[in-house]
């Protein structure tokens, strides 16, 4: 009898040691051009986000993430784990030659998926095999439901109403997709495939088409207007686009919850890390109330309402429910964080930019990054810009200086000479920084910059040895 209860008491160790060796699936999903004044759970007053601000609740909200001014820049930065200046060459593009999370995680073990906006073949530049249909797969995903893959807007259509998107490298026209609304159809494919791969280690990465212009009706406010693509016209009046716009906001985070729901009406909350953010700020057009205050969209600009992003993330069980950090997030460390909670083998094209914040999503201290670092050179008819920053104190490559949090607008420029003993000694740790990673070329540098203007510097030595 003891036999068999010390028999039933290792049996039950056991399984207890493997569950709690699982690796946990994960879900990033990442929003398009929308910031944090847009989320009730920062402060929004114009938006009502109960699902995001659900995800938050039951977990962590981090208050100081930040991104870059623009998409692919962005997408570039989070996919490698690396700043810009190592590897982003062209807007609309990543580098085929450069190794992804999705190949990361590949390699780990994991079911890997992709879905919404892809835009990073290079079709608007036409680099090398700029029409090859199978690059998601070869950036490490195994499935995928994608816009904008080997069709630009103009060949293909819009993201929204009869979107043309390609599955796993095959077309689906507008016609095969007349009366379908492009957001409902990704966030089906991300449900069934987690559907089909809950028995085993999965990784869902959703760079969502919304909230990006055009701001148009979504199936909870089109009402009986017919569904031709007349829809994805931008309205003319401010008034009419601001109400799209929120409409958008409030069907994206429908549909964030659609997915929570998924996972957990499949008792996998405890194996799965969702995390929210978003890939840049609000688009300028639009206007929004927050804690008392007008913030105007700062999407392609470099100060907070340009390059602040939301993060909210969840893991049933781990994170400590209602958890608020002030943890600088910084978009080089999604990789490194998702390799340690996929426990992979280190890789020799590993990037060394990141700083894990696993530990926080587990509700311990971590530790937490003093800095991040914005590498804007946006070859996007914009003006380049390079800053680092705290979550008080951001100085810019020209010396410009600013107590962020008490001057969002960064209108008042803290001369050297009036500094107090903190801020003159974060300036000067900042400083430091700057010095050790190469500057931004300081002209505009659109489409049309020479390979010689678009300089990459994948050798510089880690920055975190220079803290």
């Amino acid at each position: 009898m003891k036999i068999h209860i010390l028999l039933l008491a290792l049996i039950s160790s056991l399984s207890f040691l493997q569950a709690a060796e699982r690796q946990p699936n994960v879900i990033l999903i990442m929003a398009d051009d929308v910031s944090w004044e847009c989320f009730s759970c920062y402060g929004a007053e114009d938006y009502q986000t109960p699902r995001i601000d659900q995800l938050a609740a039951e977990g962590i909200r981090f208050d100081h993430c930040y991104s870059t001014p623009i998409c692919t820049t962005s997408r570039v930065k989070i996919m490698t784990g690396k700043y810009n200046f190592r590897n982003y060459s062209h807007f609309g593009y990543l580098n085929p030659a450069e190794r992804t999370f999705g190949h990361m995680m590949q390699e780990a073990g994991y079911q890997t998926a992709i879905a919404g906006k892809w835009q990073l073949n290079g079709i608007y530049s036409k680099n090398a095999d700029y029409l090859d249909e199978t690059r998601p797969q070869k950036a490490g995903f195994h499935e995928s439901l994608l816009w904008q893959v080997t069709k630009t807007k103009g060949q293909g259509g819009e993201r929204f109403w009869n979107p043309m998107l390609e599955h796993n490298g095959k077309v689906i026209t507008p016609e095969e997709n007349a009366g379908k609304y492009g957001p409902d159809l990704f966030t089906d494919f991300v449900c069934d495939f987690i559907d089909r791969n809950q028995e085993q280690p999965f990784f869902v990465y959703f760079p969502m088409v919304l909230v990006h212009d055009p701001f148009v009706p979504t199936p909870d406010t089109v009402g009986d207007t017919p569904i031709t693509n007349q829809l994805n016209k931008q309205p003319k009046d401010s008034d009419t686009k601001k109400a799209n716009f929120v409409a958008m906001v409030e069907y994206m985070d429908k549909l964030i919850g659609k997915i929570t729901d998924q996972v957990d009406s499949l008792g996998l909350g405890e194996d799965t890390i969702i995390m929210f953010t978003a890939d840049n700020g609000t688009h300028g057009s639009i206007t929004s109330r927050w804690n008392g205050r007008d913030i105007k969209g700062g999407k392609a600009g470099p100060k907070d309402n340009g390059t602040h992003v939301p993060f909210v993330a969840r893991w049933t069980g781990h994170t400590q429910p209602g958890t608020v950090l002030p943890d600088l997030i910084d978009f080089t460390d999604f990789y490194t964080t998702l390799a340690e909670a996929a426990g992979a083998q280190a890789h020799a094209d590993d990037p060394i930019d990141g700083r894990s914040f696993l530990p926080q999503l587990n509700g311990q201290v971590g530790n937490p990054r003093e800095w991040v670092l914005c590498h804007y050179q946006p070859y996007w008819n914009k003006v380049p810009r390079q800053f680092v920053r705290t979550a008080t104190y951001k100085l810019y490559r020209d010396g410009h200086y600013y107590n962020v949090p008490i001057d969002l607008n960064e209108a008042d420029n803290l001369e050297v000479e009036d500094l107090g003993e903190e801020a003159a000694k974060v300036r000067q740790q900042l400083a430091h920084l700057l010095e050790q990673c190469p500057d931004v070329v300081r002209e505009k540098l659109g489409s049309n910059a020479t390979a010689e203007q678009r300089k990459l510097y994948p050798d510089v030595p880690s920055l975190f040895s220079k803290d």
